[in-house]
């Protein structure tokens, strides 16, 4: 198989969604996670984008489009995205998240 670098979008805010007051921050699980997979997939390309809820970047439709469906239909942030499809939402785990790479060749 093939490896297709992936991109891994994690939406959030400053502010602790409020159904997550006991977790870490968005940009602090950004954080976590841009770590994490980077030991876990050495020398393997991925790239990862934070993207704030309340002020997406202007110049992409996609993901001023998702950061207002985040919104609209309160999801629990930070939503982890990775080519598109949610794996992750509130408390992403990196269960799901190594799956979901799996599928594009990341071992």
């Amino acid at each position: 198989m093939t490896l297709k670098q992936v991109e891994i979008c994690v939406y959030g805010a400053d502010a602790i969604c409020p159904s997550c007051v006991h977790l870490p921050s968005s940009k602090e699980t950004y954080e976590w996670l841009e770590a994490a997979i980077k030991r876990k997939y050495p020398n393997q390309p991925f790239s990862m984008t934070y993207v704030d809820i309340f002020n997406p970047p202007e110049d992409d439709e996609e993901k001023k489009a998702f950061a207002k469906k985040v919104l609209e239909e309160d999801l629990f942030y930070p939503v982890v995205v990775i080519e598109g499809v949610i794996v992750g939402e509130g408390n992403p785990t990196l269960k799901a998240i190594y799956a979901e790479m799996e599928k594009y060749g990341y071992r």
